[in-house]
């Protein structure tokens, strides 16, 4: 048994992620602002994160094994964060995003075409840290998601007080109605209703991950190994706009239908216009098992359709 400390884990895979902690023995303590209770038999400490007298105060003589950092988005939230738990951890895995790699955010170095990315293409250890720009002003923080978590990922990274992993995520699907990202849902009541997707002509693959197989890869991160670094979480292969339309037209029986989004104009979610798949090669060198995409996407249609044809309250 390892004493873990979840912060966030209130919905989606991170809950499914302390409901995994707990069945499988672990001491967990959950931290949140108190919208949303951890199940019964986890500590539940409410606090601000973002309140760093509090934090400590709040966490009181507590140590912890292993701290799993669901909800952080900027490096003043990563430098509080390292202050409060060192002395209180050995290790801290962060939950990151697939976001890290957006070549539309940021200049890195060049790759061949389509090649999934690894690992040390964006790495923390040496990135710039700028803790002077408005990372409070919510706004700002919306339109720099990308930099906030290469940031965040990089004051952990120099930081010495614990052992660091950043666990960088694909886009996630699944969990019917938990999938609070809408992503998923809006091809399917596109596809099942007939109306246009925008997309780009020639739209990029991408990877994804099922919210299961994410919370069943952080249980790894923090319980079953002690890799350290950036790790890359996607399932084999990649698909495009269209494969992804594809299964849920097959579901539906209804043909998809495109619109081509003209030159600076948005598309719809997972229409990409430039390259940023991952490579989940470390993950599987380390000893971590990926499913394949087409093996969970129709259920999670399946889940999706489901949610849409439930009554609302």
């Amino acid at each position: 048994m390892q004493k873990i400390c979840v912060i966030g884990g209130s919905r989606y895979f991170g809950k499914l992620l302390v409901q995994r902690l707990q069945a499988t023995g672990h001491q967990v303590t959950v931290i949140n602002r108190g919208s949303t209770p951890p199940p019964a038999g986890v500590e539940h400490l409410v606090v601000d994160r973002n309140d760093e007298a509090a934090l400590t105060a709040a966490l009181g003589s507590r140590t912890f094994d292993v701290v799993v950092d669901q909800v952080c988005y900027t490096p003043v939230q990563a430098v509080i964060a390292a202050r409060a738990f060192s002395g209180r951890t050995r290790r801290y895995v962060m939950t990151s995003t697939i976001e890290v790699y957006d070549p539309a955010t940021v200049a890195l170095p060049a790759v061949p075409p389509g090649t999934p990315l690894p690992e040390e293409v964006v790495d923390p250890s040496t990135w710039l840290v700028a803790m002077d720009l408005p990372w409070h002003d919510a706004a700002y923080l919306e339109a720099h998601y990308a930099e906030g978590k290469r940031q965040a990922e990089a004051v952990f990274a120099q930081h010495h007080g614990f052992a660091f992993a950043a666990v960088r995520s694909a886009h996630v699907l699944g969990g019917g109605a938990a999938e609070f990202t809408g992503r998923l849902a809006y091809y399917v009541e596109h596809v099942a209703q007939g109306t246009q997707i925008t997309v780009h002509a020639e739209s990029l693959p991408t990877v994804f991950i099922h919210y299961e197989e994410l919370a069943d890869l952080l249980l790894w991160a923090a319980t079953l190994t002690d890799v350290t670094g950036p790790i890359n979480a996607c399932s084999d292969g990649p698909l495009d706009v269209y494969d992804l339309s594809a299964v849920i037209a097959a579901q539906v029986g209804r043909k998809a239908v495109y619109r081509s989004a003209p030159a600076g104009e948005p598309a719809s979610p997972f229409s990409f216009d430039r390259h940023y798949a991952m490579s989940n090669a470390r993950a599987k060198r380390l000893g971590f098992s990926f499913s394949h995409t087409t093996d969970w996407l129709p259920g999670a249609v399946a889940e999706a359709l489901d949610a849409s044809a439930a009554p609302t309250a």
